[in-house]
């Protein structure tokens, strides 16, 4: 009996999801079906009600649908194809710099979106085209549109990691943001490496000289954008506003700068605002049905055997990270990157922070092992979206994919590894 809930809610859930129910909901169906084995159904459905709103009533959870209408804005202000610019001028005669100009500028947009669906479709819709002019194979373009945008959930501001935040209990946003930082900045760098062997191979197109003139006028103009990140993290590890405040301000002045750009009509701005209420909409019920499925999983003391289960394997701190990592990536491969960190955060993080595990070390590793997830078939929304906008089958940029593939692993098993990558930051800034 000890194991009876954990069957009926795995076996419930992937049968939900196997005839085509939405997550959303196949989350909230399940726990309802498992609560049921031991509560009446009257009980059980008031009970998972309450639970899903309570989930909700969290003042950090507002910044999401600001960051998320920040992102709109972003997208739609002109801020895209300036930070490409900025890109394409530090690759400068580099070849095949365009891969170069991707990687970085989906770093730089995703990084200030927090968002790697805006990113593969900024980016992607923008340098696609000319990559495909330049003789640039279509596959490869896409692998590296579709790996490079997950850096922005990395590097702050991240409305994934705030969820994070929510499901640990309370690990410090500003501190996760911080941690982001440096671990963004390698996978992107790892990511270059790998385009660089397939430059090699394919004899790509040197990109074209850049004076430094030019670099200075193009860093000018892209300076307005980037100075969001300083206002936004500068702002919160300063101790001028909470993040959720910092969203606030995020909108207030991506809308401002947009308008500026004049590249944004007042008329786009209701297409903007209900676009961004869908998203979070989405995000929303995603997060209420996950935060039930983890309190009922806790009220039947699923973690607990897990955790027991887990530690009776191995009580080195290493061989637990690597199992949780193959786990989280196998997790990662059939469901979504937000119900996934609120169901097993509560799960993981009590079993590596007794073994020593810094709180916002494991959310880095986990939101990174999750981005892999994003680009994997079958729900990778990020791979689904990067073939979409590249005008591609999944399978002709599967076999690019791979090596990328390898390289982000690689780059997780490091971060794992090497906590001071993380925490060197966070404690630089006393956080």
């Amino acid at each position: 009996m000890e194991y009876l809930s954990i069957i009926i809610l795995v076996l419930s859930f992937i049968t939900l999801m196997g005839i085509g129910v939405p997550v959303a909901w196949s989350l909230g169906i399940s726990s309802l079906i498992t609560l049921m084995v031991t509560v009446a159904a009257m009980p059980s459905a008031t009970t998972i009600a309450q639970r899903m709103g309570t989930s909700l009533d969290s003042f950090a959870l507002l910044a999401i649908p600001f960051f998320v209408l920040a992102g709109e804005i972003m997208n739609k202000g002109g801020i895209a194809n300036r930070l490409i610019e900025l890109a394409k001028a530090i690759t400068g005669k580099l070849p095949g710099g365009l891969l170069y100009v991707n990687i970085i500028a989906a770093m730089l947009f995703g990084a200030i979106a927090g968002s790697a669906a805006a990113a593969v479709s900024a980016i992607g819709g923008i340098l696609g085209k000319r990559m495909e002019k330049e003789g640039y194979p279509k596959g490869l373009g896409a692998a590296v549109n579709i790996t490079s945008s997950t850096t922005g959930l990395i590097i702050p501001p991240s409305n994934i990691l705030i969820v994070y935040s929510l499901a640990s209990g309370g690990v410090s946003i500003a501190a996760l943001f911080i941690a982001g930082y440096l671990p963004g900045l390698f996978i992107g760098l790892i990511l270059m490496l790998t385009a660089a062997i397939f430059i090699k191979k394919h004899k790509l197109p040197e990109g074209e000289r850049t004076s430094t003139k030019e670099l200075i006028s193009k860093s000018l103009r892209a300076f307005p954008s980037l100075m969001l990140l300083f206002i936004v993290i500068g702002g919160i590890v300063g101790g001028i506003f909470t993040a959720t405040e910092a969203s606030a301000i995020a909108v207030i002045y991506t809308l401002l700068l947009s308008f500026y750009y004049k590249e944004l009509k007042w008329k786009e701005i209701p297409g903007i605002l209900l676009k961004s209420s869908e998203t979070t909409a989405v995000v929303m019920l995603l997060i209420a049905t996950s935060m039930s499925m983890s309190w009922v999983m806790s009220s039947e003391d699923i973690p607990q055997s897990i955790s027991a289960t887990l530690l009776s394997l191995s009580d080195n701190i290493f061989v637990i990270l690597i199992i949780i990592n193959l786990l989280l990536l196998f997790v990662g491969i059939f469901m979504d990157m937000t119900p996934a960190v609120l169901i097993f955060t509560p799960i993981f993080l009590p079993i590596v922070t007794a073994l020593g595990v810094d709180p916002v070390h494991f959310g880095i590793i986990m939101i990174l092992n999750l981005c892999i997830g994003l680009c994997t078939p079958p729900v990778g929304s990020v791979l689904f979206l990067g073939v979409q906008v590249a005008g591609i089958s999944i399978q002709r940029a599967v076999k690019p994919l791979v090596p990328f593939f390898i390289a982000m692993i690689l780059g997780l098993i490091v971060v794992t590894l090497w906590p001071g990558l993380t925490l060197w930051l966070p404690r630089m800034f006393g956080l």
